[in-house]
């Protein structure tokens, strides 16, 4: 935070733009704050998906939209099974050999596969009240946009 903090700083965008640490199953905002909410490879990492998605949804206006991008599994032969192969057996390995760290580079490929993508999600979404939701598959699957709306009161 302090980086971008200093980032926005730099480009004169402070009065604009303020950036905050906080629990996304407790988010410290008033109902139908946001015009708009975006998470990157975040929300396969809430404690509590439901919770969290529930939350971003009462912090939207009536209208606003929700874009999620987050990490995807291939499905078409053969990109899925080279893309499965370097994911969890080549990757930990130079994540370690960078990083000094194993279980950041294992804990990546275990929460992409725990996530529920596609169409479980866009029902996870659907069921904390967002509509109009949709997914778009990106870099042959590797990644997913997820969009929703919070109808209009």
């Amino acid at each position: 935070l302090d980086v971008g903090r200093k980032k926005v700083a730099k480009k004169g965008l402070s009065q604009m733009i303020t950036l905050q640490q906080a629990d996304s199953e407790n988010l410290p905002f008033e109902d139908n704050h946001f015009d708009a909410i975006t998470v990157a490879f975040g929300v396969r990492n809430f404690e509590n998906l439901e919770k969290g998605l529930a939350e971003m949804h009462r912090v939207l206006k009536p209208g606003g939209k929700l874009l999620v991008l987050e990490f995807s599994q291939p499905r078409k032969f053969p990109f899925k099974q080279v893309y499965n192969f370097y994911f969890k057996n080549i990757l930990p390995g130079l994540g370690k050999l960078v990083s000094k760290d194993s279980s950041a580079y294992t804990y990546l490929p275990e929460s992409v596969q725990a996530f529920p993508e596609g169409e479980a999600f866009l029902d996870q979404m659907r069921q904390a009240g967002y509509r109009d939701v949709q997914a778009r598959s990106l870099t042959g699957g590797i990644a997913t946009i997820y969009t929703g709306r919070k109808p209009q009161a």
